[in-house]
């Protein structure tokens, strides 16, 4: 079986690679983490224009009607460049939860407005610390209205609407509020990445439109296990940005009259880089072939390339630091730029314990389910 992208895929790889290149330079990226901008308007405005933002979105609601795998070849290119857009909760999870369980008027209204970049949508989920379960939601729906607490809500200072999850007399639910519209205020937090704003969001009697979900907490697992595939294509092209970095620099640095990388320590530390990044990528492309077909190994698929790309991700970026020594902890360099995204992917859908625990979990699910077979 073939797990590679077809040749249209890696032209649309390149495609987007020259185009974040252009638009998303690390000046870029810089001025939003250090300045008041929640994103850059110009590159989300040119993400939309080539078609990005409607990648998996059917034709029928504006979107190019691509698919799966198309988003993924993005996605990868757009944690290599660790564009500052809002792409992440717009397409990942607002679009997929509008696709999964909106109803017909809200589909017809919000889907065409991602594609065409004009509107930008979020998921609230989290109130407190912690891992996210029903049990912990404390936000709750009465008579249409909305009152509550979500914190932190990743692009929530800018998002023109919200998927939040709340309780209802009926258990828990799915519902879109309008961010712009009354009893909403918004405030920006403090996180590990700047560049990627996130928010504290109070609702305070606020409008609120059920999903068509009959099942919530199914809903949100299938949601959160496509965009769990599409974020691990994130690290992984971070990961591999963060490889070639350090390997630039081992093989320019001079030490004792030679390139640091001919030390033995070094090499051994860029094969290991080497070796996580590219066993995350091969587990990513299983969850892009479960995603793209509709397996029912996307669940298992989906944790696996989690786990995987979170750690290499992280242990890329970690170690691109210390292979440019001294100068990887300044500020004038930019591999803490990578080190910042890397930790704050890491939480993004839970953390790494999470992820391991519904690995653990759909493992033993699968192997109940062949004992009993």
């Amino acid at each position: 079986m073939n797990f590679d992208f077809s040749d249209e895929q890696k032209q649309l790889r390149d495609s987007a690679r020259k185009f974040l290149e252009k638009q998303s330079p690390v000046s870029v990226v810089r001025r939003v983490l250090e300045g008041d901008e929640g994103y850059d308007v110009g590159l989300w405005k040119g993400l939309a224009e080539m078609g990005f933002t409607g990648a998996a979105i059917p034709e029928e609601f504006g979107g190019a009607g691509l698919g799966y795998l198309e988003l993924c070849v993005i996605a990868e290119e757009l944690g290599r460049s660790l564009a500052p857009a809002p792409f992440s909760s717009t397409v990942y999870l607002a679009a997929e939860f509008l696709l999964a369980a909106g109803t017909d008027a809200q589909k017809q209204k919000w889907l065409p407005k991602i594609a065409a970049g004009e509107a930008i949508g979020t998921f609230a989920h989290a109130e407190v610390p912690g891992e996210v379960t029903a049990e912990r939601i404390r936000a709750e729906v009465k008579d249409g209205r909305l009152s509550g607490v979500k914190i932190p809500v990743a692009d929530g200072a800018v998002a023109d609407f919200a998927i939040v999850s709340a309780r209802s007399g009926s258990g828990l639910g799915l519902y879109l509020v309008e961010l712009a519209g009354p009893g909403v205020s918004r405030e920006v937090v403090a996180t590990i990445d700047p560049s990627r704003k996130h928010a504290r969001v109070a609702f305070d009697g606020a409008p609120a439109e059920p999903l068509a979900a009959a099942d919530a907490q199914a809903v949100i697992d299938a949601v959160y296990d496509r965009a769990a595939v599409l974020i691990a294509f994130e690290q992984v092209g971070g990961a591999d940005r963060a490889l070639e970095m350090a390997r630039d620099y081992a093989l320019e640095r001079i030490a004792f009259g030679r390139p640091i990388g001919s030390f033995q320590a070094i090499k051994h530390m860029l094969a290991d880089m080497y070796v996580s990044a590219t066993l995350a990528r091969s587990n990513c492309y299983w969850g892009a072939y479960a995603l793209s077909t509709g397996s029912a190994e996307l669940p298992e698929a989906a944790a696996t390339c989690r786990v995987s790309a979170t750690k290499a991700y992280q242990h890329c970026s970690a170690n691109n630091i210390q292979v440019h020594g001294g100068m990887g902890f300044t500020w004038q360099f930019d591999c803490h730029l990578y080190y910042k995204r890397s930790n704050l992917l890491a939480l993004t859908l839970g953390g790494l314990n999470v992820w391991e625990n519904r690995l653990v979990a759909r493992l033993r699910e699968r192997n109940a389910v062949r004992d009993a077979a």
